[in-house]
């Protein structure tokens, strides 16, 4: 099996790499970047023969359809919706599976701050998404969307408790990648960078869909607040969470639920620090005038904080997960819970983020390569990952040492 990694340069694209160099049936991993050092780089961390480097322009079509005809799967690890789009149009004209992990479910395109998406002429952003929908399943393509950690395993999850309920009707997953408790006390915001914080950013500003009372409806960032302990595999920590757009496939694939929205996850203290960036106008894209020049409120931010929030040397981070499903089982009351708390690799050199995603998204390419998702076209995690499927799927993460608890409870 042949696969190829565009993105490998970055934390979740080496993850993937080193993950999969390990897997004797993956015969050839392609690294794709704009810059040869840094893929060289990650190629001698990896230490593998395996791996093969490419420097190309994966915005050109051609160029990327050439690199995807020597390879039987691709992974999509690019932290950007411009990109992101481009490679799956180019994948679905061809006819070459891939699997995505941008927070964006590609069939129903977000509306809001689209980085630089290109559109094809005479197209809406919903025509554009099927269309690549439509090309993939003509030309018998694959595209798992949305497969890392949120989106991910938490669809994985939810959707496999919506499946053991008689009668799902809600379901709110709870996710977040947080620097460990002790990092977080020397960090502006509670908070550590272990994903692409532009796209963090956007994340808390844009308007989202979540189901309520049974209708979907466009909500701003950041609403409906909650305060818990996570308290199983040995924790106890009070943490906060916040709905975000992080699983927007499921207002699509499960518009039966009465109530679902995704939340991400942080340590309390963080929500009230971005509230107040907000209110000052620091995260805004409307340029400002300052001094003579013209200058982006947030872009002005970025570079102002970024600094202090990289992760310092023996820092590390912490990945949580709790998913609950609630509905009908044999006529009662019934909810499920899914927990995770997964930290970092400190042998590897592997951060937690990067385990629960790349490590996903390498797993989902190879089940592409093996045959064991047969759906066609943009298919979300939680209707790719089912069945027999899930059973395998969750034994690879066991072997990963990423525990995912469930536990199902009847509803007095």
């Amino acid at each position: 099996m042949k696969i190829i990694i565009f993105g490998g340069s970055g934390a979740i694209g080496r993850a993937c790499a080193w993950d999969l160099a390990k897997c004797p049936e993956v015969e050839k991993i392609g690294l794709v970047g704009r810059r040869r050092e840094a893929l060289t780089r990650i190629q001698n961390w990896v230490g593998s023969p395996k791996i093969e480097v490419h420097v190309a322009d994966i915005l050109d079509r051609r160029e990327a359809q050439k690199l995807m005809r020597a390879y039987d799967v691709g992974i999509i690890s690019v932290p950007d919706r411009k990109t992101s789009y481009s490679l799956m149009h180019s994948a679905a004209e061809i006819g070459f599976s891939v699997v995505d992990n941008l927070e964006e479910f590609h069939r129903r395109p977000d509306a809001y701050e689209t980085e630089g998406l290109e559109v094809p002429g005479g197209m809406s952003l919903n025509d554009y998404g099927d269309w690549i929908d439509a090309k993939a399943k003509e030309t018998g393509a694959t595209i798992l969307d949305g497969m890392g950690f949120a989106p991910g395993l938490s669809n994985i999850t939810v959707g496999e408790g919506i499946r053991k309920l008689d009668r799902a009707e809600k379901a709110v997953a709870r996710v977040g990648g947080i620097p460990s408790k002790e990092a977080a006390q020397r960090h502006p915001l509670r908070y550590m960078i272990t994903w692409a914080f532009e796209h963090v950013l956007r994340e808390y500003m844009v308007r989202l869909n979540i189901i309520k009372n049974g209708k979907v409806t466009e909500v701003p960032a950041l609403i409906d607040r909650e305060r818990f302990r996570f308290n199983r595999f040995g924790q106890d920590e009070e943490l906060e969470c916040a709905v975000t757009p992080g699983m927007p496939s499921f207002i699509f694939t499960r518009p039966g639920l009465q109530e679902f929205a995704e939340k991400t996850i942080r340590w309390p203290g963080h929500w009230e620090g971005v509230d107040a960036l907000k209110e000052i106008g620091f995260l805004d894209l409307e340029p400002v005038e300052f001094q003579g020049t013209r200058i982006v409120p947030r872009q002005f931010l970025l570079h102002l904080i970024r600094p202090k929030l990289l992760p310092r040397e023996g820092e590390t981070d912490v990945c949580v997960m709790w998913n609950t499903v609630t509905g009908l089982k044999n006529g009662r009351p019934t909810r499920i819970d899914y927990y995770m708390w997964d930290v970092a690799d400190r042998q590897y050199g592997l951060s937690s983020m990067a385990r629960v995603t790349g490590f996903p998204q390498a797993i989902g390419a190879f089940f592409l390569g093996k045959g064991l998702i047969k759906e066609k076209g943009i298919v979300a995690p939680e209707d790719a990952i089912y069945g027999e499927v899930y059973s395998q799927f969750m034994a690879e993460l066991e072997k990963r040492n990423i525990r995912i608890l469930e536990e199902m409870t009847e509803v007095k």
